[in-house]
Order: structure tokens, then C-alpha cells, then sequence
């Protein structure tokens, strides 16, 4: 479709946290940074790993908690070495069709609630079942990069 595709994601395992009570701005800067700090060597492995992209957010409706993860390496998928951060935990996501929506700027939780919703009301137009109570948000630029940037919202097909 024109305004969004469907990508299958196979069974892979990401870094997480989960920011509970704050603004989801806030939520991201706090998550973010306790993962950055994982990659850099807060592991039981006192290991240094590459940074990769997309960061996530799940978002779920009516809720205030929000989880904020970065895919493990490739290299890394088999075992990565293990957070030293209570707050930090290796989850594995099960393979799954996800149907996606990608839009360019400086996203703020405001424009992806926006893109969110514009992707469901296209979803549910078309027919498309999908688990409408959560989404995801996916980040794939660094905050220095001010041009052609790549921003993405989440649907998990039913």
C-alpha cells in the first residue's frame, strides 16, 4: 500500500527498559541513556557493543509506562552478555507481521500519536486486523542528524 507496508520480523532478542511515570519524552531520554549505558560496557561481560538502529518505544494505551529498547547486534543475538542494571533486561521478541508507517522530520511523541493513528484508521479502512492497544514508535537517527530523517510507527498484525 502507498502509506504503509508490511514487513515479518523474525524472533530476535533487544536490550530494554521500562520508564515508568514520566512524560514519554522524558520516558525516552531516561531509557535511552540506561541503554546507551548497557551498550558501553554496563554488562556482565564489561562489553562494548555497536549501537543500533531502530530505537523502540512501545506505547499502550492509557498507560503511563514505556518501554524503550535497542535491537541486539547480529554478532550478539546468541548470547548477549547480560545487563548489570536491574532496570535493564534482554527480552526476545517473537517473530511477527508488523505493518508500518514511515514518515521523515523531528518526531515528537505528539507526531507519532499522530502517524499512529492515521496508520490505524488506514488499517481499519482496509479491512487489516491488528492489535489496536499498543504500537510502536522506531527512531533510526541520532539527534545530530538534522536532514532525511527516517522515522517509523508500529501495528502488529492480528
Amino acid at each position: 500500500a502507498k502509506d504503509y507496508e508490511l514487513r515479518q520480523y523474525e524472533t530476535a532478542k533487544w536490550v530494554s527498559t521500562v520508564i515508568r511515570g514520566e512524560t514519554q519524552k522524558e520516558a525516552m531520554r531516561q531509557g535511552f541513556w540506561k541503554l546507551f549505558h548497557y551498550i558501553q560496557g554496563k554488562n556482565e561481560k564489561e562489553m562494548k557493543i555497536d549501537m543500533t538502529v531502530p530505537v523502540t518505544c512501545l506505547i499502550k494505551s492509557g498507560c503511563t509506562d514505556f518501554k524503550i529498547s535497542f535491537f541486539v547486534p547480529f554478532e550478539h543475538q546468541d548470547s548477549p552478555p547480560q545487563p548489570t542494571d536491574s532496570d535493564v533486561l534482554i527480552e526476545e521478541r517473537k517473530a511477527a507481521a508488523i505493518f508500518v508507517r514511515s514518515f521523515g522530520g523531528f518526531a515528537s511523541p505528539e507526531k507519532y500519536a499522530e502517524e499512529a493513528e492515521v496508520l490505524a484508521r488506514i488499517l481499519r479502512n482496509g479491512g487489516q486486523p491488528f492489535h489496536e492497544d499498543f504500537f510502536y514508535t522506531a527512531g533510526y537517527d541520532s539527534p545530530f542528524k538534522l536532514f532525511n530523517r527516517h522515522n517509523e510507527v508500529w501495528y502488529f498484525k492480528k
